[in-house]
């Protein structure tokens, strides 16, 4: 339903370090209106998690799933969950 306020986790997996995922990320998530974080984590994934419009989100799940140019995405694993209103903009961690 159009207007729900939901929780996204992305796992994305691939040559997705280095690339400037992150910044690329933060960008899309803020241009759509979406709150959260990005991080890179050890084992070579990055960790997206964003709360908004589910029809956002959903546009974000399929950006991340692409990436940006230099990037090669392998896959990505979606969580949803519900919001908690955890932020207040969107933000690359570390």
């Amino acid at each position: 339903m159009a207007g729900d306020m939901v929780h996204l986790e992305l796992t994305i997996r691939g040559r997705v370090q280095g690339v400037a995922f992150r910044y690329h990320a933060m960008a899309q998530a803020r241009r759509l209106g979406l709150t959260g974080r990005v991080r890179n984590r050890p084992d070579g994934t990055v960790q997206l998690r964003a709360e908004g419009e589910r029809e956002s989100l959903e546009l974000l799940a399929a950006w991340a799933a692409r990436g940006p140019d230099h990037a090669h995405v392998d896959g990505c694993e979606v969580r949803w969950s519900g919001a908690a209103d955890r932020w207040n903009d969107f933000q690359i961690d570390g």
